[in-house]
């Protein structure tokens, strides 16, 4: 389980695939410091596990679910990706449950500067509609934003400096790829209505 709040930016230093898996190291500083074999890593919100690690680096097995729900299967050498520790019971949950579960990709279709901040526009994918409210949390690549403005085919969120400057966002461009986990709590109620409705007719 993650918060959402990146806590290190690191580089992809190579992406082995295979037909059905890949293996991902990535160059990174801060997590290395208290992680161990076996440990869970948000990378770009997708939940790996930790098969090795070095002080300046670390290695995932990477499935092949993961490949085709997410970006990490389009990663390439020296690309950078969000990285955040799984949440521990001690911690502050600043941002919003994240499982690390993506649901689906989208694109960056807009990034305009509002401010000393940014407004970024993304598709929204149709068949999620239904999970995405105005001023309700969303997973970008596993960063925990808020919906500022929600349209037929569109969303948009609000970006502040500091999250700019300390994500991916800040390379991000018109076209990107970008990872979506829509909100647990919003899946779950949705379900249990559809059960509900379902058994009325």
């Amino acid at each position: 389980m993650f918060t959402g709040l990146v806590e290190e930016v690191g580089r992809v230093l190579s992406l082995k695939k295979s037909s059905q898996s890949a293996v991902l190291k990535i160059g990174c500083q801060k997590i290395t410091e208290d992680i161990k074999i076996g440990d869970s890593i948000s990378v770009n919100g997708v939940c790996l596990t930790v098969v090795s690690f070095e002080k300046d680096s670390v290695t995932f097995d990477v499935s092949a679910e993961t490949l085709r729900r997410s970006n990490i299967g389009i990663l390439k050498t020296n690309d950078f990706v969000n990285l955040e520790r799984a949440l521990r019971f001690s911690d502050r949950l600043g941002g919003h449950i994240l499982q690390g579960h993506v649901d689906t990709i989208t694109k960056v279709v807009g990034i305009k500067r509002e401010g000393t901040g940014f407004l970024f526009s993304f598709k929204l994918p149709p068949a999620y509609r239904h999970l995405v409210v105005e001023k309700g949390s969303i997973g970008i690549d596993g960063i925990s934003l808020t919906i500022a403005t929600l349209f037929a085919d569109t969303f948009s969120v609000a970006v502040i400096p500091h999250t700019y400057k300390n994500t991916t966002l800040k390379f991000r461009k018109p076209g990107d790829i970008v990872n979506l986990e829509f909100d647990i709590i919003g899946k779950y109620v949705e379900k249990m209505l559809r059960i509900q409705i379902g058994k009325r007719q």
